[in-house]
């Protein structure tokens, strides 16, 4: 199995080296053949190479059986045009990763951001690969444009065929859990687009009559995320919704530091931590790994479903409950969380929980 791994820009590069501490005891124990090559991105491509994802990185990948990105400081890349590319959205759209899976849960011996008795385990299943976004609805130009200096335009792109996608891999992942789905609209504003949206999603539940289905609104959604968790399984939702619920969900259940991510499609996945890459911390060892852990068994757990292969699958599982070991430990938590512990130290307590 080859994996490409591009650490990126802030803290990537240490909850990166954490991750494969990690991913290389799995390995380890459960006998699996992995080849890393590294590669630049970033603002340490954009030095060298005058932008910030090589298109030749990015076609290259396609090759390679999975992901593992780091964090990345986009918001501080010059425009485009002067080589300032959006990483995460380049390797979304160019791989087709249309399913930006985001697990949310609360555990027992952590500390959450609701009422006392709140539990959550739910996953939001984000559409990545259009909506909103200016970077990634348009073959050729750009989402946004001002006609004026005092008006400015946002297009937001909505198709049959990516809400067919992401709503079918809601229902196939909801047949795995507890058998719920629930979509996202604002379909009393965007008559058109959340209209489209949620009758592609429709159909699909006609296929799945195991799998309990309704639907909220965004604002109402938000509200139950933190009145009554309980009641989310799956959720299906555009990007932007998607995005912002995700987030939400994450710091509800104790933090955003705490969960993994992956963009996934039926044949390419990447794994890639929830947070941003928190430049001020960046280089002190401090930072929490957990999300990229995390973000990486996802990834070799859908390498094991991918190829059918009960060990990755194993090794993946066995990653995941080795961060909630070390974590039920208050000693061996990182200091975010009421630890001591570094962010390499960290990597190291969890690689050797692996079993």
């Amino acid at each position: 199995m080859r994996i490409m791994v591009l650490p990126c820009d802030g803290i990537g590069p240490e909850i990166t080296a954490a991750g494969m501490e990690v991913l290389k005891a799995a390995a380890s124990a459960y006998k699996l053949d992995f080849t890393f090559d590294y590669e630049e991105s970033g603002f340490d491509s954009l030095k060298k190479y005058g932008t910030t994802l090589r298109q030749e990185t990015l076609d290259r990948a396609k090759t390679y059986d999975g992901v593992i990105l780091g964090t990345q400081s986009h918001a501080d890349y010059p425009p485009p045009e002067e080589g300032g590319r959006n990483v995460s959205a380049s390797f979304r759209v160019g791989l087709d990763l249309f399913a930006n899976v985001r697990p949310a849960r609360t555990r027992p011996y952590l500390p959450t951001n609701m009422p006392v008795g709140r539990t959550m385990d739910l996953v939001i299943m984000r559409e990545a690969t259009e909506g909103f976004y200016a970077d990634r609805n348009m073959t050729r130009g750009w989402g946004e444009v001002m006609p004026s200096p005092d008006m400015a335009l946002s297009t937001r792109k909505i198709t049959a065929h990516c809400s067919e996608r992401i709503a079918r891999a809601s229902f196939e992942l909801a047949m795995k859990r507890r058998k719920k789905v629930t979509a996202i609209h604002k379909l009393n504003c965007f008559l058109m687009t959340d209209g489209l949206f949620m009758r592609e999603v429709r159909k699909v539940a006609k296929e799945f009559p195991e799998v309990e289905f309704d639907d909220l609104l965004v604002d109402a959604s938000t509200a139950y995320l933190v009145r009554d968790p309980s009641r989310f399984d799956v959720l299906c939702a555009t990007n932007f919704f998607g995005d912002i619920l995700s987030d939400l969900a994450s710091e509800l259940s104790g933090s955003l530091g705490l969960a993994g991510s992956v963009n996934a499609s039926k044949t390419h996945c990447c794994a890639q931590a929830q947070h941003g890459s928190a430049p001020t911390i960046a280089g002190k060892d401090i930072a929490n790994p957990t999300s990229m852990i995390l973000s990486i068994a996802m990834l070799v757990q859908w390498m094991g479903d991918k190829n059918n292969d009960a060990n990755l699958r194993k090794a993946g599982d066995a990653m995941e409950a080795a961060v909630d070991k070390v974590l039920e430990n208050p000693a061996t938590r990182t200091a975010d969380i009421g630890g001591k512990l570094g962010c390499k130290a960290f990597g190291e307590a969890v690689a050797k929980a692996v079993v």
